[in-house]
């Protein structure tokens, strides 16, 4: 598709530039500047302070500033107290807690783990080496199984330098823990720390976390075990107020007649009958979505006929679909790669459910047709231009018939490639490797088209936007990022996460981007400005798979937790917890209706569950902002559970005709 003129200036578009501004771009420069004279490359240093006129004393003040920012956050823990009465104060906060009312004991639990994290840094930056190893030996184990991760990686800060270079550290830097207490228990804990004269706790509570405080009754362990496990606590409750355009984009007229003959059915070989009635597809229009953006928020491409066609086929074949229930489940496909444990990485399945990429640990992409019909490469220059370029099969025409085989291998990346995706339409190919970057590729030459470069470290994950031209990346330098295929450069950068960003999806509508990271957080981006919209909070371990539910309403999640959360997006509620895996969970995907959540995972099986039952027993309309009651129960949720033999579940994509199609690698066992 091409892009419309104006789509770098409203997408890039920030408003006037500020003094603020200006101060960034300086900072920028001279980080860049003391980062090129670190390695030792001075022309080049030279060369850069020539034409942006920065002088040295600008690079210097940088320097200074940027440690006396780290220097004078860090010193807020430094504390003159006997490092014996940390033992104490530790012990008479849990023995308060064990005495406290039920009904808000389990609230009142949630500060246990953020006190012992900065009694522990307390005690090491005032040097207190041996208190400190004691002090997190006896208190460790006794936190919560999800922060046993995060409690490794702090374990090995032992000495004050440490501080300022521990990946951890910039968490608890940068960001209050967040806590959500009831007004009453929240006053309870006030008394306490003042009757008792408490002040290592109390500065504890003052300078380091942040307590939401809510009128209300206090929340029972079910519903803070439910939001609990982010790695900075919860989210706050103002995180989730911006409005949220959740609906669908209305769909432009397509005033085509199209043929039987011309339905490209998915793998059906079947003769096609002619009808002599033509069915105008212009008479199929969505009714317009109250909660939709402006058509015009975000520039998308223009429709060529060549799209228009394709969507009139995809509209087609909807017409076919089967509509799927708890007592009408789909027929599953599924594709075992045999020899392939230790390669296969990733896979993906086209829109139209023709062809299958897969992405390996050799460094390779491969596409395979998953049709009868073979893979061609496009015809040699000189041969294409003796074609007549207005035949109506044209691109039959300029496809080499020599070239046809059942898959096809492309060459380019140096490291696994941790993922794969189809454009819309089919014609291009993403992935994303070890090595940083992101290529886009082509179906018809099956070569190497751009190689986007941003990312410091590996990229976890990409994907096309739901209209092409627009596609997002995830990586382990903590960020996401949002690129147009022409541009080589990223239009947006999301920051926000404090661990690597492990997926990306988007919103239907391609006003959104969510991701999902190893900091066991969800964030909803909004692509005009590039600000977080929605924070969301559940999930105890590393999220790996999103997945928007087909009317933009709702959005499904899945990770290591071995666990499957359904969300909703105007509020950014939890709305059901699927349990019945045993293992990690590495796809998700909405049947074309929405009724039906398929999940798959390293538990060598495919589940399905009944999410319309989900959406339609939350009832969330009337809670004046209060979390509904999370809906679980596996019994009642979980439709069927199909075993592979030794096959893990790398990935599930529902066909428009909603058969549903998996794949993974085979695991041979002895």
């Amino acid at each position: 598709m091409e892009a419309p003129e104006d789509t770098k200036e409203n997408i890039l578009k920030n408003g006037d530039d500020t003094e603020q501004q200006k101060q960034m771009d300086k900072n920028t420069l001279a980080a860049v500047l003391q980062f090129l004279q670190k390695n030792n490359l001075k022309e080049t240093a030279a060369l850069l302070k020539k034409e942006a006129d920065v002088k040295e004393k600008d690079i210097q003040h940088n320097e200074a500033s940027n440690n006396q920012d780290v220097s004078s956050v860090l010193s807020a823990y430094n504390n003159e107290s006997d490092p014996t009465f940390y033992h104490e104060h530790y012990n008479n906060l849990m023995q308060f807690i064990e005495d406290s009312l039920d009904v808000q004991k389990s609230e009142l639990s949630q500060m246990l783990y953020p006190v012992f994290v900065h009694m522990y840094l307390e005690l090491v930056y005032n040097d207190h080496e041996n208190q400190a190893k004691h002090f997190f030996d006896e208190y460790s184990k006794e936190q919560e199984e999800y922060h046993q991760e995060d409690l490794t990686k702090l374990s090995v800060v032992t000495k004050k330098d440490h501080m300022t270079k521990n990946e951890l550290m910039v968490c608890f830097r940068t960001s209050k823990y967040v806590i959500r207490l009831s007004r009453d228990s929240y006053q309870s804990l006030r008394r306490y720390l003042k009757d008792k004269q408490n002040s290592t706790v109390l500065t504890i509570l003052e300078d380091h976390l942040y307590v939401d405080v809510f009128d209300g009754m206090p929340r029972n362990k079910e519903q803070i075990s439910a939001k609990a496990g982010g790695m900075v606590g919860e989210a706050r409750r103002d995180a989730n107020k911006s409005k949220v355009y959740f609906g669908l984009l209305k769909e432009p007229d397509i005033n085509l007649q199209l043929d039987d003959e011309e339905e490209s059915g998915e793998g059906d070989d079947k003769p096609k009958k002619k009808k002599p009635k033509k069915d105008s597809l212009s008479s199929k229009k969505n009714k317009p979505d109250p909660n939709a953006p402006p058509n015009t928020r975000v520039p998308l491409p223009e429709l060529k006929d060549s799209d228009k066609l394709a969507r009139a086929i995809a509209l087609r074949e909807s017409l076919k679909r089967i509509r799927l229930a708890a007592d009408s489940l789909p027929s599953i496909c599924f594709y075992s790669f045999l020899n392939a444990y230790d390669g296969l990485i990733s896979t993906d399945i086209s829109d139209d459910s023709s062809m299958m990429a897969c992405g390996f640990a050799d460094s390779c992409v491969r596409v395979w047709s998953v049709t009868p019909k073979k893979l061609r490469n496009m015809k040699a220059a000189k041969q294409l231009d003796a074609i007549d370029k207005e035949a109506e099969d044209v691109l039959e025409r300029i496809m080499d018939e020599r070239t046809a085989s059942e898959y096809k291998t492309m060459l380019g990346h140096s490291g696994p490639v941790y993922s794969t995706c189809f454009s819309p339409d089919k014609s291009f190919v993403l992935s994303s490797s070890e090595d940083g970057t992101v290529r886009l590729w082509s179906t018809y030459t099956y070569t190497n088209l751009v190689c986007y470069k941003g990312h410091n470290y590996p990229v976890w994950d990409s994907c096309f936007g739901p209209y092409g031209h627009y596609f997002a990346s995830a990586g382990a330098d903590r960020m996401a990022r949002l690129w147009a295929t022409e541009y080589h450069q990223p239009l947006r950068l999301f920051s926000g996460h404090f661990s690597d960003v492990d997926s990306v999806r988007f919103h239907p509508n391609s006003n959104y981007v969510v991701t999902g990271s190893s900091d066991r957080t969800i964030r909803l981006w909004d692509v005009t400005d590039g600000k977080c919209v929605r924070i969301l909070t559940g999930h105890k371990g590393s999220i790996l798979s999103l997945a928007f539910s087909p009317d933009g309403h709702y959005l499904a999640s899945a990770g290591t937790d071995n666990k499957v959360l359904l969300w909703e997006m105007r509020h950014g509620y939890l709305l059901g917890e699927l349990k019945g895996h045993t293992d990690s969970v590495y796809s998700v995907s909405f049947s074309r209706d929405g009724n039906i959540l398929a999940s798959g995972g390293a538990d060598y099986s495919v589940k399905l569950w009944d999410a319309q039952k989900v959406f339609k027993d939350s009832s969330f309309d009337d809670l004046a902002g209060a979390q509904p009651s999370v809906i679980s129960g596996t019994d009642e949720l979980l439709l069927g559970s199909y075993p592979t033999k030794t096959t893990s579940v790398h990935h599930v994509h529902f066909t428009r005709r909603n058969l549903l199609l998996a794949a993974g690698p085979y695991t041979a066992t002895s």
